[in-house]
């Protein structure tokens, strides 16, 4: 069954934006929020050094791994009411995270709180897609949602801070639940009651690959660090997510009703703006992960200092997306500018490996300034893109695609630079024995380097790949004007 979409007026557009914006900020920010809350809840809770990574990859788990089912659901039975059923799970979910009592619990809602994102996520982006069709709005509408999600990171741990010092850690789940309160009375206001609802059958056993298959991949790639990479847990998981994987692309070749259309992953443009988005959120890392325990164990940074000094890489953030998004993306497109983005990346990567014990911040701002720009560059032309000539009956599996690469890209950053810089630091620490505090530190700014070092090299693959993989504008423009005839069969396409 279907119905006839209509937009928003031109004067609620906005308002829709800023909605789901609010709602795509609250899920990206959950992945690190916690991060710094973790030692008081740690104490509070009473939970071993051992467990404690669980706190982070519950969410994460449940959350990529379910994404592809999410973006689904959005195209059977609507994005407005998948959005607020997500929001209402997510609250909840939050809610009972903040009132915990026992480690298990929090870890019950954590997982909780990532099934919802994975509802909502792909839910608010479709509704963008959907939203925004006219070019101009468009490129602004996501300049911005691709701005929230560069620096999504940042502020939890902006955010995390202040709560954590001046409340407690509960806050940092409690919070969440003023987001979605607000976010769920403005989408139920402002997002249209009428929208295309497609009543298919699901594709059960493409589910169940992909989630477990997806499941296996983050899983295999968060037992990395602490177990390490020669561990049957590690690298059975990867070669069942593998298989898995492959199992999944072979039958979404015949279902009637894929859950992931090849279409959409094989188009050369969305399939690099997917590859930009995936190779972004895994060379990030590099600052959200190791800057933060510079600033913290070397610098002698509080929690709330460490937050507030990631503020210049989001004000760069939000200005170089806007400045793309107006006016480089449309004259250039992302066949330059992501390239570009991705090669500033890479140099603000290498300029942090020149950090030591006595750098001031002024020389670590450099850094965050530049990988503001370089994100503010690579994230609203590649979400852009990846959803660009998409029909509306696809804009759920799209964006669901868009989130997926994203968390896969974390989960593969956090685990392949964690062991490549505890690795470092052992060596570091064997060859320069005893292992004084001088040595420690200086084994620890070593590891930094090292994982910086890496992050600059998968900067630089994406540069190449993508200045590779996407077409030039004329190439696009002839394809979704080929394309443009689907209208006729009440199948619009979302073009730039």
């Amino acid at each position: 069954m279907s119905t006839v979409t209509t937009a928003p007026e031109s004067r609620q557009r906005w308002l829709v934006l800023a909605t789901v914006a609010l709602a795509q900020l609250m899920v990206v920010l959950d992945a690190t929020i916690v991060n710094i809350a973790l030692p008081s809840a740690q104490a509070d809770l009473g939970f071993s050094d051992n467990d404690r990574q669980w706190v982070v990859t519950a969410y994460a788990l449940a959350f990529g791994s379910l994404l592809l089912l999410g973006g689904r659901l959005a195209d059977m039975f609507g994005r407005r009411r998948m959005f607020l059923v997500g929001l209402v799970g997510f609250a909840l979910a939050s809610a009972l995270g903040g009132a915990a009592q026992s480690f298990e619990l929090l870890i019950a809602a954590r997982a909780l709180q990532g099934v919802f994102a994975a509802v909502l996520a792909p839910a608010a982006l479709s509704v963008l897609t959907t939203t925004f069709t006219v070019p101009k709005e468009r490129a602004r509408a996501f300049g911005v949602f691709g701005a929230i999600a560069g620096m999504g990171g940042a502020i939890g741990l902006l955010l995390g801070g202040y709560l954590t010092e001046n409340f407690n850690w509960r806050w940092n789940l409690y919070v969440n639940v003023l987001i979605a309160v607000v976010a769920f009375v403005a989408g139920s206001v402002l997002l249209s009651r009428t929208e295309v609802t497609h009543r298919s059958r699901f594709d059960v056993p493409g589910v169940v690959l992909a989630s477990t298959g997806l499941f296996a991949l983050v899983f295999g790639f968060s037992q990395a660090e602490p177990q390490g990479w020669d561990a049957p847990v590690v690298w059975g998981s990867l070669a069942a997510s593998v298989v898995l994987l492959v199992a999944f692309v072979r039958r979404q070749r015949t279902a009637e009703y894929p859950l992931l259309p090849l279409e959409i992953v094989l188009d050369r443009d969305r399939g690099a703006g997917f590859l930009a988005i995936l190779v972004a959120g895994s060379g990030m890392f590099g600052v959200f992960l190791f800057l933060t325990y510079y600033l913290q164990l070397t610098l002698g940074y509080t929690p709330m200092q460490t937050g507030t000094a990631f503020l210049p890489m989001v004000v760069f953030i939000i200005i170089t997306a806007q400045v793309q998004s107006n006016i480089l993306v449309p004259r250039f497109g992302p066949k330059l500018l992501v390239p570009v983005g991705m090669t500033v990346g890479a140099a603000a990567m290498v300029w942090f490996t020149t950090l030591d014990a006595t750098s001031s911040y002024g020389h670590v701002v450099v850094g965050l300034i530049a990988m503001g720009i370089a994100m503010g560059s690579i994230m609203p032309a590649s979400f852009q893109i990846a959803t660009l000539g998409i029909a509306p009956r696809q804009a759920g599996a799209a964006s669901a695609m868009v989130s997926t690469s994203q968390q896969v890209g974390g989960a593969i950053g956090t685990a392949v630079l964690n062991t490549l810089a505890a690795t470092a630091a052992t060596a570091y620490l064997t060859d320069h024995s005893p292992a004084t505090p001088q040595v420690m530190t200086d084994a620890a700014i070593h590891s930094f380097s090292v994982a910086y070092s890496w992050s600059a090299g998968i900067f630089l693959l994406g540069a190449v790949l993508t200045a590779t993989l996407f077409r030039t504008r004329a190439d696009r423009a002839a394809r979704l004007a080929d394309a443009a005839p689907a209208a006729v069969h009440g199948e619009p396409v979302l073009a730039h």
